[in-house]
């Protein structure tokens, strides 16, 4: 828990997106569906705007501040309530301040602005609250438990990324795929979250992946989902990896995109026993030759059979051939 030297509220605060309103070309303004951010998740997907010439999108934010903690304790003074929008990919930052409804002084609200051009992925959304304390003005007195998320490409508000699976003819398809034409499939890293390409004329591969077969082909298909996740998993590691900002006192950054989230859940099984920035640290190290780079292979591995639940799907698909086993033999 991180410690402040100066007296903070002990409540966190509540926040809501109520609703999203698009501006496009000629002031042209539309209100994104409903269904395009979920309160649950915490997430706006704008990515589900039926246009896609919108330059600025106007989020109205709500918060619920406990307003009678501030009162009763009496600590600060000059109280603010500020929406702030961040992005570590593009480095952009936008403040706004929320204003005080009638009443109790509990709600707050206001409009916050997502400007297309400034962002390229995932930007957070928080809100504090911001008071003059001891005589120091600007200190953050209180902030919301978890941030909202605002996915400018997203079509389904979802915090949890899935993977993009799409099937194409590698025979037929872009150049690029034809030498890989005898592969079911590849992971593709190019864009802006891991895809994979399902080869459509690898026999077989489609309908196993469609799970419209009998109960042994179920269990090849839960065993082949798992083998592609394996494979996606070392792929996107190995990307993450290769490609890392570097300080200039020779430290390794987690990159702001999906390559970081990648490392932050794998490492801790590639080097375990560390902070993920000293095993970023070590397999960086290893990686350019100050160290055994192959002894690391088998954990990269092992991080990423775990990711992908191959051991859970074994053991299960084991136990389904064996009742199957004893129903024939009944």
């Amino acid at each position: 828990m991180r410690a402040y030297p100066y007296p903070r509220l002990a409540a966190a605060v509540t926040t809501r997106v109520t609703a999203v309103r698009l501006r496009g070309p000629d002031d042209i303004r539309e209100d994104l569906d409903t269904k395009g951010f979920s309160v649950v998740e915490r997430v706006v997907a704008l990515g589900r705007a039926e246009r896609d010439d919108w330059h600025t999108a106007r989020l109205s934010v709500s918060a619920t501040i406990p307003a009678r903690d501030i009162e009763a304790k009496g600590h600060w003074s000059d109280v603010a309530v500020v929406a702030v929008l961040t992005e570590k990919a593009t480095n952009a930052r936008s403040v706004t301040r929320l204003d005080r409804a009638a009443g109790e002084g509990t709600e707050w609200s206001g409009e916050i602005a997502v400007h297309r051009t400034g962002h390229a992925d995932r930007a957070s959304l928080a809100v504090h609250v911001v008071a003059t304390v001891g005589g120091v003005a600007g200190r953050i007195i209180a902030s919301t438990e978890q941030e909202w998320l605002i996915d400018v490409t997203a079509d389904v508000p979802l915090r949890d990324r899935e993977l993009d699976v799409t099937d194409v003819s590698f025979a037929r398809g872009a150049a690029w795929l034809r030498p890989f034409r005898d592969a079911p499939w590849i992971v593709d890293l190019s864009g802006r979250i891991p895809t994979v390409r399902l080869n459509s004329d690898f026999e077989g591969l489609m309908t196993l992946v469609d799970g419209q077969g009998s109960k042994v082909e179920s269990m090849v298909r839960e065993m082949l989902l798992a083998q592609m996740s394996t494979d996606v998993w070392t792929a996107v590691f190995h990307s993450a990896i290769g490609d890392l900002e570097i300080e200039a006192d020779g430290t390794p950054l987690l990159p702001p995109d999906w390559r970081g989230e990648v490392l932050r859940e794998m490492l801790p099984d590639v080097v375990p026993g560390c902070s993920v920035e000293d095993a970023l640290r070590e397999v960086h190290t290893r990686r350019l030759g100050e160290g055994s780079w192959a002894e690391l292979q088998p954990r990269i591995h092992f991080a990423a059979t775990r990711r992908a639940e191959v051991p859970k799907t074994l053991t299960d698909t084991v136990r389904r051939i064996e009742r199957l086993e004893q129903e024939t033999n009944v």
